[in-house]
């Protein structure tokens, strides 16, 4: 199962290598392929006022330490062409961020990045939408791609997860993650930000593996109700262990 987890942006280093030294030793534990995630700018905040992260450039700096420190695979996301010819370097992963998921040319520039690319479903977008996104990335000669739902716009300021996107998403032919802790998102629902349900994530998570998806992702930090992004859906370090625990075990009587 691939794990792909970290604190929504990065707030400083303490945090990130707090996080990543966690993560490192418990998927060591229970034998998960991980990747680390962090953002180094949110461009998509709800408020002006909303944090953002320190920048690509401090970003870039605080992902090189993490590899020499702990030699983890690293997923970030991008928002710009510019960015990927940056970031490309010194990540294994670029993400697209949901808003962003049928953007050609950014689409084209991750995928001569030469990296995985993980695209992230629109929340306004069909699963079989998908098919789309996945054949510009293959015509645009991407390496391996993978798809991760997030949950799909139900009325004002909520997500709703259809289970019945799993098997049509997975039946494109690449691996397929459910991004559990944005799929309880609370969408621009709190003051100048979004709110989240993060006691939903484990029954969310339970039923994804079920379905037969092949990695959680899941955004971790070690004190999320003063996180300065998505603290709300985000998971603390023992709900991500425990989330796992369930998940592996469901893992094992259903699809091994």
């Amino acid at each position: 199962m691939i794990l792909i987890a970290g604190p929504c942006v990065i707030e400083n280093e303490n945090i990130i290598f707090r996080t990543c030294d966690f993560l490192v030793k418990l998927t060591d534990k229970y034998k998960i392929e991980l990747y680390f995630k962090s953002s180094y700018d949110k461009a998509n905040r709800s408020s002006i006022n909303s944090f953002r992260g320190p920048g690509i450039e401090v970003g870039y700096k605080i992902f090189e330490k993490l590899k020499r420190e702990f030699d983890v695979k690293i997923l970030t996301d991008v928002h710009r062409d510019s960015e990927v010819d940056i970031i490309k370097d010194v990540v294994d992963i670029i993400q697209i961020p949901a808003f962003l998921c049928r953007q050609t040319d950014l689409l084209k520039t991750a995928a001569d990045s030469k990296k995985i690319i993980n695209v992230k479903k629109g929340q306004f977008m069909a699963p079989w939408d998908m098919k789309d996104v996945i054949e510009k990335l293959k015509y645009f000669n991407a390496i391996d791609i993978l798809i991760t739902e997030r949950g799909f716009t139900f009325g004002y300021n909520n997500l709703v997860v259809d289970y019945r996107s799993f098997p049509i998403l997975k039946s494109f032919g690449y691996k397929v993650i459910f991004d559990a802790t944005h799929s309880v998102q609370l969408p621009s629902k709190g003051k100048n930000s979004s709110d989240g349900e993060r006691h939903f994530v484990p029954y969310l998570s339970r039923a994804a593996i079920a379905c037969g998806v092949d990695g959680l992702f899941m955004e971790v930090h070690p004190d999320p109700e003063n996180a300065l992004c998505d603290g709300k859906n985000m998971v603390d370090f023992v709900m991500l262990e425990n989330v796992l625990n369930d998940a592996l075990a469901i893992e094992k009587v259903l699809w091994k």
